[in-house]
């Protein structure tokens, strides 16, 4: 065929099918349907070659020298769409629902397969293999039928997530049985479960793998592009082929898995690594991809139908109407079946009936049922006979169920009212459409009054107004509840939150790493509080705060190994965290007294302000622990987020000048090139140093302050350098039960005694030496106020210590036999206490009514007792906190000790 005619020929069917959206819309239909008609309609004329006028016949001349194969749809089309759809989904949301997307993915098309195969071959004569190799073909769902249909039906996001991811992954169960099925039916291999399982495995584990990892590089890739768009968006489309390409002819895996899950990576991960700008222009270049895709695949897959189906006789058709029902049949089995166990046995989430049954019935398939059907005529090794029973068969099916059930579809949701909004979202809809009438009219009548308009035009105006809001004012259903509102309100703020994380990372406040973390939890508190509520939501606010995994394994790694570069880019990862999320709280504190006071009434927007308030204190109980113990990298931290902001203001109005003509292009692009050379300074500084070198430290502690050098070095050898987090309980005991003490080099340790008063030990001091000389202690448990850094040391080493350095030993024994005498006085005044209860227990009621002033004799006695040591100090501020949050959220939880929300002695030593 001549170059020529091919760009005609696709142009022209381009040009048709830009028409077809508005056409579908008109008549009622699913695009995908509508573009399925069209080209059978194309594959009809074609075929009878009827039409010889100039233009009309070159361009179906055109069309007939098309060598559409196979390899066409799988190569060319399928990573695309693939691509683009995986790209636009939310991976949070396939992850909550995982276990019902690969349980339709990967036992649906089994269980299809199987029945397919079983029924068929006993009623068609033909072998099992054979309609083994049906069952897999007709199993998968189209991702370009369904997804198309359920976009257009305004169906609910969490029912189009189940069906998309659905129909992303049947694709690879289909093709990886494809693939066995033809081996058996052309090469004589023996048909074996184990095959079939290890094969199903390998290609798709392995494949996801190639897929994870071609997503990641291509968002580390992402870093060197930035500022060329073009070449950003054009490394997806690499990214989408070569993962294709490459899992497919190098590693023997599914492509398709591969290729979904570079779309997910990229996808959630690109918009972090992506200026915010680019990735918008990404998702609108994809939109652009996926129609051309969508197109030209459904218009040239049903333009195959008339040549597939010639020959179709009556035995074939009645086959048709049974591999109808067996699949349907089978399809329902899953979903009504096997979903409800997940739920059961808790696997899964819970997934309404009305949902069932448009999962059932949305089981379209599409081109790539029809790619697989082509690619079986393509065998020349099968029978004749079998090549067009398989392409017949699986044409009419796919016919059958685009016209039967897309058709259907849009009429069963609506039947059961899953178009519909929901009475939450009814009552907001309601509530936000009085507040932007009001709104809206107040400006039309301040606008028409200042432009001088008629009376008349004013009236036509006000009209719409009054009947909107009489039409509010009919419907008197109270649709929100308290609890609803409330939950509304949290999620409201969670999702103006994500938007303002963004926000920053879009005026490059934050870096990438900060932001993705940040977007995550924002999402976090969204579904914490539209799935569970107020609760749920204050539940998730302490996980908000916690330290992370990766957090975890650092400190663990410089607790045991001594390894601390990992510790320190996290703490400075956390400071840059908490000062942002400082940032975004007071912002939020402010939307909920303008915006959501209007939309969901006082009182509603004075608990949502609450909780974040009592958020904002326990953020700045954190910061403020960091602060105290690295003051020196929080300042560079601090002036680093403030140079930013005035770098951002100074470049939107540089762009407004620009926008308005004020300044020319030429004068902006130099202005934008002196800001950057202008603020660039400011933004480089050390990293933050959290070496915890034993020498060093030892050097804190006054105790071993007149050591020389020679002595400094063998006593570090002794010690052990830790880092305590703020409300680390801090050990007394080592892994084996042997006994240690420590000394504090930097922060402070509150100590809890028998008698629950608590003392604080400050820099240079230290505990554990009592039980370690004597039998006796003193501590009940040992909790770090802040980041403090300890020196630990087992009882060997410590009468190792005392033996080496006489001086030391001696300083030691002083503060022992200080602590031995409080001890001894401690216990004289337990005792005494004692034997006042037991007495005042004791006493008859007489007695009691006769004490002076009703005073007991043991209130006597403790006027005349010793003050304790230490009054108990007041409760931990991330406890009071979380008390506000619950009390506004009806939440009984208890706060968390894993959170840095104690404020630290100011005994801390800056960095």
């Amino acid at each position: 065929m001549e170059i020529q005619y091919f760009v005609f020929a696709l142009a022209g069917l381009l040009t048709i099918a830009c028409f077809m959206p508005s056409l579908a819309s008109r008549l009622g239909l699913p695009h995908t349907v509508m573009l399925a008609i069209l080209g059978g309609v194309l594959g009809l004329i074609v075929q009878a070659n009827g039409v010889h006028l100039p233009f009309i016949g070159d361009f179906l001349h055109a069309l007939h020298g098309f060598s559409i194969s196979s390899q066409t749809f799988l190569i060319v089309f399928l990573p695309i769409l693939l691509f683009e759809t995986s790209m636009a989904m939310n991976v949070r949301r396939i992850m909550v629902d995982i276990s019902p997307i690969l349980t339709m993915a990967i036992v649906a098309v089994l269980v299809c397969t199987i029945s397919v195969g079983m029924i068929l071959s006993a009623f068609s004569g033909y072998g099992l293999a054979v309609c083994l190799l049906l069952g897999a073909i007709v199993a998968t769902t189209d991702p370009v039928a369904v997804v198309g249909i359920f976009r257009e039906v305004g169906a609910p996001k969490r029912l189009t997530t189940l069906v998309e991811g659905e129909s992303l992954l049947n694709d690879a169960a289909a093709i990886a049985l494809y693939t066995v099925f033809i081996s058996v039916i052309t090469r004589n291999a023996p048909l074996s479960i184990e095959n079939i399982a290890g094969h199903f495995l390998y290609s798709f584990l392995i494949g996801g793998l190639i897929g994870f990892v071609f997503g990641h590089i291509t968002c580390r890739l992402f870093h060197y592009l930035r500022g060329w768009p073009t070449a950003e968006i054009s490394l997806t489309i690499c990214t989408a082929y070569l993962t294709f390409f490459i899992s497919e002819h190098y590693f023997h895996v599914s492509g398709v898995v591969a290729t979904v899950v570079a779309g997910l990576v990229v996808g959630s991960a690109g918009r972090t690594r992506m200026s915010p700008s680019t990735f918008e222009q990404l998702g609108h270049a994809w939109e652009q991809f996926g129609f051309w895709a969508n197109s030209l695949i459904f218009i040239l897959a049903a333009m195959l139908i008339p040549r597939l189906v010639v020959d179709l006789d009556l035995k074939q058709g009645l086959l048709v109407v049974l591999l109808f029902i067996v699949t349907l049949a089978a399809r329902a089995a899953v979903v009504f079946g096997v979903i409800p166990l997940l739920t059961m046995f808790r696997i899964s989430t819970y997934v309404s009936r009305p949902f069932r049954a448009v999962m059932c019935w949305g089981g379209l398939r599409g081109a790539i049922s029809l790619a697989l059907a082509l690619a079986v005529t393509e065998q020349t090794a099968i029978p004749e006979d079998v090549r067009h029973f398989v392409a017949a068969a699986t044409t009419c099916y796919v016919l059958s169920t685009l016209l039967i059930n897309g058709l259907t579809l849009r009429l069963l949701i609506s039947k059961l009212g899953l178009d519909q909004l929901s009475p939450v979202e009814k009552g907001l809809r309601n509530q936000a459409l009085v507040i932007a009438l009001d709104d809206v009219k107040e400006q039309t009548d301040e606008l028409a009054g200042r432009l001088k308009m008629e009376a008349s035009a004013k009236q036509q105006v006000d009209a719409v107004f009054t009947k909107g809001m009489a039409d509010i004012l009919k419907d008197d259903t109270d649709y929100l509840s308290k609890g609803d509102r409330l939950s509304v309100a949290l999620a409201i703020i969670s999702n103006r939150e994500e938007e303002l994380f963004f926000d920053s990372l879009k005026k490059q406040l934050i870096p990438w790493q900060a932001a993705q973390t940040l977007l995550s939890n924002a999402e976090n508190l969204g579904d914490a509080a539209r799935d569970g509520g107020a609760r749920t939501y204050t539940r998730a606010l302490r996980h908000d705060i916690r330290y992370t995994l990766a957090f975890k394994v650092a400190l663990r790694l410089q607790t045991h190994f001594n390894f601390s570069p990992w510790l320190a880019y996290e703490l400075s990862q956390r400071i840059i965290k908490l000062i942002s999320k400082h940032a975004v709280v007071s912002q939020l504190i402010r939307f909920c007294r303008d915006d959501l006071t209007p939309l969901l009434g006082q009182e509603i927007a004075g608990k949502a302000e609450r909780i974040q308030v009592a958020r904002l204190h326990t953020i700045d109980s954190a910061l403020s622990a960091l602060n105290l113990t690295y003051p020196v990298y929080s300042h560079w931290i601090q002036e680093d987020y403030l140079a930013r902001i005035a770098r951002s203001l100074e470049v939107t109005r540089y762009n407004e000048m620009l926008e308005q003509s004020l300044i020319t292009k030429e004068v902006y692009n130099d202005l934008i090139g002196q800001v950057h050379l202008r603020w660039e300074p400011l933004f480089r500084h050390p990293s933050l140093d959290v070496s915890l070198s034993a020498k060093e430290l030892v050097k804190r502690v006054p105790l071993f302050e007149e050591m020389d050098d020679s002595a400094l070095t063998q006593l570090s050898k002794l010690l052990r350098p830790r880092l305590m987090l703020p409300n680390q309980t801090v050990p007394q005991v080592d892994r084996y039960g042997h006994k240690w003490m420590f000394f504090v080099a930097s922060g402070a340790v509150q100590v809890t005694l028998p008698d629950a008063s608590r003392v604080e030990l400050g820099s240079g001091e230290m505990l554990g030496e009592l039980s370690m000389l004597t039998d006796k202690t003193l501590t009940q448990s040992v909790r770090s106020m802040g980041y403090s850094k300890l020196l630990f040391l087992q009882a060997r080493d410590f009468h190792s210590l005392m033996k080496k350095f006489p001086d030391i030993k001696e300083k030691i024994d002083l503060v022992v036999k200080q602590r031995l005498r409080a001890l001894e006085v401690w216990e004289q005044y337990a005792a005494k206490s004692t034997l006042a209860a037991s007495e005042t227990s004791n006493m008859d009621e007489s007695e009691t009514a006769a004490a002076p002033g009703g005073i007991s004799a043991r209130s006597a006695q403790e006027q005349q007792s010793p003050a304790p040591v230490n009054e108990a100090l007041p409760a931990d501020s991330s406890e009071s906190e979380q008390a506000d949050i619950n009390t506004d959220a009806d939440s009984d939880s208890d706060s968390d000790s894993d959170s840095d929300t104690t404020t630290t002695n100011t005994n801390t030593n800056s960095q």
